[in-house]
């Protein structure tokens, strides 16, 4: 294969940017798994304890994931105790997930994990910060 082929894979910006985010993710595997929780509970959470309380369309697109990925994934969440869903006393077609005082305290036990995953990822701060800048620019296209 020449080095100028499309189909090449080290000519693919999309298989760094898979590679890297298994990795990174396999990262978090151990603290998460301690907690009971999987990464995409994870961020769904970090979501959660921000806003508190969120509309499922308004957490699906700040986590870019569709009804059909957070609905199972909010049901096993709600049956661990730490968030609740009931539907919005203004729109009933508008589903509300909200933090439990067992959701609080699950914040205060995962406090400690994005420093210690920090540790394993060798980048300057000045590159993670780049690097950020430019995913999310991905993000928005």
């Amino acid at each position: 294969m020449k080095k100028n082929d499309p189909l090449r894979l080290d000519n693919q910006l999309c298989f760094p940017l898979y590679a890297a985010s298994r990795e990174i993710i396999k990262l978090y595997h151990e603290p998460l798994s301690k907690l009971g929780l999987t990464y995409t509970q994870y961020i769904t959470m970090m979501v959660i304890w921000e806003e508190k309380s969120i509309n499922v369309k308004d957490l699906g697109k700040r986590l870019f994931l569709d009804s059909g990925t957070l609905t199972p994934l909010l049901k096993a969440l709600e049956k661990d105790g730490y968030i609740t869903r009931t539907r919005s006393k203004e729109d009933e077609r508008v589903l509300v997930v909200e933090l439990t005082a067992d959701g609080k305290k699950l914040k205060e036990k995962a406090a400690s994990i994005p420093s210690e995953v920090g540790k394993c990822v060798k980048l300057s701060a000045a590159d993670a910060k780049e690097l950020y800048r430019i995913l999310y620019l991905l993000l928005q296209n």
